[in-house]
């Protein structure tokens, strides 16, 4: 089976051409979007971080600005830096050339202040486009795909029955070479059991047992029980009980297909098939990281509904709920309510699920896309010192 890509110089495929700009701090984030303002094709990321951070947070934010810079939908990139922050302005660039994309940079302390700065980026913006904008999408095998898979806003409806669709979604993709990452390790709490039985390895199964841990241990180290935001107030209010029976329906967008390995927030993986990714519960910066991993298209199932996009992929929105659809239909993508009447099985509409993303790849818009919407935010670990 074929879909259309972009094939990049370091062999990876991507769905979509973007030109980005990567502002390394908070301080560079008005520039950046001032440049991007004027390109076309051109997305800047709101970077709210980069700088007085520490340790693992810091390495962790590098990863991301890196691993959005490398992500194969990308096809240049333009790094906004201040001068002073914590972020390395070169290093950061540096690790994105590596990947054989063009790659410019700006740094306003430098070049003698924001409007200098704006308008050499924008010059140094406006010929990454003229260096990429010969290229075209190719028929490529859908095996060169990395799909995220990510619910927010869940309800009952969610576990029953949107979630287990994209899981035969997920096993399609799987089954044909392809990437999926699951995450959002809050959701696995009473459930990291079933899912562990999956693993390919013990040592796996460890992994995803300790990333569970941990995250319980942070929530304890700061005398808070983590069931005090999980569920969240809307969870409830949409019908599901506890952090357990969200855990147990937040699993089934996985599939059946075995877990190659557990990824740190923003690892690429190593190979192909299915992968959990460490991230929290938090819609954004899950999928934030995913993409920093890599992925190329996004799955995003929910009850409630959600207008969440991306500024480099696009966003599937899917939903169970009749009414959510009726009343969100101009956010949402795919109807899975059928499933809930008794007029569609669940492998009918993963099927169909499947389908949408064979659609979206090769160009087709996704709502979020559509409307502009382009959600990003970094997960920190750490206080900002």
């Amino acid at each position: 089976m074929e879909i259309l890509g972009y094939r990049r110089p370091d062999g990876k495929v991507g769905i979509r051409n973007h030109i980005l700009i990567i502002p390394t701090s908070v301080c560079a984030s008005t520039v950046a979007a001032n440049i991007a303002r004027q390109i076309p094709d051109a997305v800047a990321l709101p970077n709210q971080h980069g700088c007085c951070q520490i340790g693992p947070d810091h390495l962790q934010t590098l990863r991301t600005l890196v691993g959005f810079g490398k992500n194969p939908n990308v096809a240049a990139v333009l790094v906004v830096g201040l001068g002073c922050e914590g972020i390395p302005i070169q290093e950061t660039a540096a690790e994105i050339a590596a990947s054989g994309k063009p790659i410019e940079v700006v740094i306003i302390q430098e070049i003698g202040g924001t409007l200098k700065a704006e308008a050499e980026g924008l010059r140094k913006a406006s010929e990454l486009v003229r260096q990429v904008s010969h290229q075209q999408p190719a028929k490529v095998d859908i095996s060169e795909l990395s799909l995220a898979i990510e619910c927010g806003g869940s309800d009952f409806t969610s576990g029953l029955a949107s979630n287990p669709a994209v899981g035969i979604a997920a096993d399609l993709l799987v089954a044909a070479g392809g990437n999926v990452m699951l995450s959002e390790t809050t959701e696995f709490i009473g459930a990291e059991h079933v899912l562990a039985r999956r693993a390919k390895t013990p040592e796996v199964a460890e992994k995803l047992f300790k990333i569970v841990h941990d995250c319980e241990e942070r929530a304890k180290y700061l005398n808070i029980d983590i069931r005090d935001g999980q569920p969240t107030p809307g969870n409830i209010a949409g019908g599901i009980t506890s952090i357990e029976e969200k855990s147990l329906g937040c699993i089934y967008k996985a599939g059946h297909a075995p877990i190659q390995d557990v990824l740190q927030y923003g690892e690429i993986p190593k190979g192909k098939g299915l992968y959990v990714m460490d991230t929290p519960g938090q819609d954004i910066e899950s999928i934030t990281g995913m993409l920093a991993g890599g992925a190329t298209i996004v799955i995003f199932t929910t009850g409630r509904g959600t207008p969440t996009g991306s500024p480099i992929a696009p966003v599937i929105k899917i939903t169970a709920n009749p009414r959510t659809f009726e009343l969100m239909e101009d956010n949402i993508d795919l109807d899975a309510s059928p499933i809930i009447s008794g007029e569609e099985t669940i492998e009918q509409v993963g099927n169909r699920i499947f389908e949408e993303i064979i659609s979206v790849s090769n160009g087709r818009r996704t709502k979020a896309e559509s409307l502009g919407y382009k959600e990003f935010g970094i997960y920190k670990i750490a206080p900002t010192y």
